[in-house]
């Protein structure tokens, strides 16, 4: 028996990861990451002038969707929830500062770089790219790519 064991290798299979609605998923959820990645980056330099106590969390959220986007590309489906809490205190940012970019229009404000009509339209496309990630982050979790199935291969 001893010896029977010892000629067989044990591998390591993730069936749920096989399956086209977790391929897809995964691809969905680092495309939104890249997107809202991109999205806060052009309202990060498009309004570097105007920010006041915004630039270090945005510079921390490009950061750390990036490393996010990193890690569902791994495989990694511990962060998916994390990924979902950072979304939904990033919508509660952008539609709470949607309305202030369209403000900034009037006289007495700093003008920033970017023309505030287009900062304030980026910033409310910000708010459905969070939610759509939310769900798909959400859907990922559920989806149990951690799942693993021991397989014994002979050895000749």
């Amino acid at each position: 028996m001893a010896a029977a064991a010892r000629n067989r290798d044990v591998i390591i299979e993730h069936p749920n990861r096989e399956k086209a609605a977790s391929k897809a998923t995964k691809a969905t959820v680092i495309v939104l990451l890249l997107a809202s990645v991109a999205l806060i980056a052009i309202v990060t330099v498009g309004g570097w002038d105007a920010l006041e106590g915004a630039k270090p969390v945005q510079l921390a959220y490009l950061a750390i969707y990036l490393v996010m986007a990193y890690y569902v590309a791994r495989w990694n489906r511990g962060v998916l929830p994390v990924i979902a809490a950072l979304a939904i205190i990033m919508a509660i940012f952008a539609a709470v500062a949607t309305p202030e970019w369209f403000d900034r229009t009037k006289d007495g404000f700093t003008s920033p770089t970017l023309d505030e009509g287009v900062l304030g339209t980026i910033t409310a496309i910000i708010v459905p790219a969070q939610a759509l990630l939310i769900a798909f982050a959400m859907r990922g979790f559920a989806q149990a790519w951690n799942v693993e199935v021991e397989r014994q291969v002979e050895r000749s």
